[in-house]
This record gives C-alpha cells, sequence and structure tokens, in this order.
C-alpha cells in the first residue's frame, strides 16, 4: 500500500550506492547474493536473541534489494534470470525472519511465526501468480515501471513488510501479537488480489 509513495523517494540514494558500485565494475547478481547472505545472518542472530543485530542484517539487505536493482538500470544489465533471482531469495530471506523468532522463542512465538508463514504464501502466491498472466496479456506496471515483475497491489507490500520486521526486533517479545496482526493483513492482501485479479483477467478473457 505504502510502496508507491516510498519506492520515488528511495531512488536517489539508491541510484548514489549504485553508481559508486558501478565504478568497481559490481555486477548486479552479486550486490543480490551478497545482499542475501547479510539479510540470512538475521536468521541465527534472531535465534540467539541478538535482536538489533539482526535487524541491521535485515536493513542491510532491503537496501542491498533495492541497490541491485538500481544497479541494473544503470548498466543496462536487466534480465528476466536477475528479476527471478531476486524475488526468489527474497522470499527465503522473509521466511528466514519469521523462522529465526520462532526459534528465538518456541513457546511464545511458533504459532505465531507458523500463522504468519501460511499468510505469507497466500499474498507471494497470489500477486505471482497474477505476474505470470498480466505477462501473457502484456499487461502495464503503472506504478511499479523499474519491477522486474507485475506489482498487484495489496494491503501489505514491500515497505509494511520492512516496517513489520523492523517492529519485530524492536519489541522481540511482542512477536506473537504484532505476526499475528500482520498475518491477518496479509490475509487480507491475498483475498483482495485474488478477487482483483480473478475480474480482472475473466475481463481480458471474454
Amino acid at each position: 500500500m505504502l510502496d508507491r509513495w516510498t519506492m520515488p523517494l528511495m531512488q536517489a540514494p539508491l541510484y548514489t550506492a549504485a553508481r559508486r558500485l558501478q565504478r568497481c565494475n559490481v555486477r548486479p547478481d552479486q550486490v543480490t547474493l551478497v545482499s542475501f547472505v547479510i539479510g540470512m545472518l538475521s536468521l541465527p542472530l534472531l535465534a540467539l536473541e541478538f535482536y538489533l543485530l539482526a535487524l541491521a542484517a535485515i536493513l542491510l539487505n532491503r537496501v542491498g534489494d533495492g541497490v541491485d536493482g538500481a544497479l541494473a538500470r544503470l548498466t543496462d544489465k536487466t534480465s528476466d534470470a536477475g528479476g527471478f533471482l531476486d524475488i526468489g531469495l527474497d522470499f527465503v530471506f522473509y521466511a528466514a525472519v519469521v523462522l529465526g523468532f520462532a526459534l528465538a522463542d518456541p513457546a511464545a512465538n511458533a504459532l505465531a511465526a507458523a500463522f504468519l508463514l501460511f499468510a505469507f504464501i497466500g499474498t507471494g502466491t497470489s500477486f505471482l501468480a497474477f505476474a505470470i498472466m498480466a505477462t501473457r496479456y502484456g499487461l502495464e506496471r503503472p506504478h511499479f515501471q523499474r519491477k522486474a515483475f507485475y506489482y498487484l497491489h495489496g494491503l501489505t507490500e514491500g515497505t509494511e513488510t520492512i516496517l513489520a520486521f523492523v517492529l519485530f526486533c524492536l519489541w522481540p517479545h511482542q512477536f506473537a501479537l504484532l505476526a499475528t496482526l500482520f498475518a491477518v493483513a496479509c490475509l487480507i492482501t491475498t483475498a483482495t488480489r485474488l478477487w482483483g485479479g480473478y475480474w480482472s483477467l475473466r475481463r481480458l478473457g471474454e
């Protein structure tokens, strides 16, 4: 929901970082992989309850996730392969963060973590499935032209997910409550995307 406003604000700093990497001959896929490795450090850090260090790893991962795309556009190396790698690793990373909280305190967090992972399956599959159909019909991405895939709007998008992770790390003892609330928001997103996607594609198919 917030991505359409936050993404334009982030473009200038992301391109500044990307230009510096371009001068060092760094490739976009290298940034993607390094960012993923950094982000995955949050899993053991969360499990060990080093929440602020985990938050630093999460934020660095998200910065890298924006820089790799900016670098790809600067170097004219945007590709379906790069977009596929980026989104695939993103979902592994998202799941790892939730798993980290479950491992930190299984008795208190495991059920809420499972509920949130269930909700993540809905948000992820609903917009990726629509992206496949959007490509088939040649649909445009009016608000997210820089995305490698069709980004179907919803209540919970990238910005909301980052904010949720920040709240989890700042108030880890409230994870169960915060994760449950965010999972409900994700399920609302799933429902609206399935409804909107179905009727959009049905009209196109008539």
